[in-house]
């Protein structure tokens, strides 16, 4: 996916369209410590002991085919204003092997 350098964008803090340099960055991981994990839930005294516990009381499904990673990344896009020197992220990602600045 070939990208341009510099885009003219609305930047939030200038309140007004400039020049905005573009780079990527590495697109973080979910954290362990995410709301949703089985970690915190331990801790929080679920995920553990007898009893219906909603979610964690179910057993592990048998018949469960894992399916492979995706071969692709989503991008992680940062705006860097040209003026005031603020930088935003990209709002969505969008799937792509290779990103080329042109």
């Amino acid at each position: 996916m070939k990208i341009p350098k510099t885009i003219k964008r609305l930047c939030k803090t200038c309140k007004s369209h400039t020049e905005h340099k573009i780079s990527q960055t590495k697109r973080k991981t979910a954290s362990p410590l995410s709301r949703g994990s089985k970690v915190r839930a331990k801790k929080r005294g679920k995920a553990k002991g007898v009893g219906n516990l909603g979610r964690y009381s179910k057993p592990a499904v048998t018949k469960f085919k894992r399916t492979g990673a995706k071969n692709t990344k989503k991008t992680d896009l940062r705006y860097a204003c040209a003026k005031c020197k603020k930088s935003s992220c990209q709002h969505k990602g969008i799937r792509a092997k290779r990103v080329e600045f042109i």
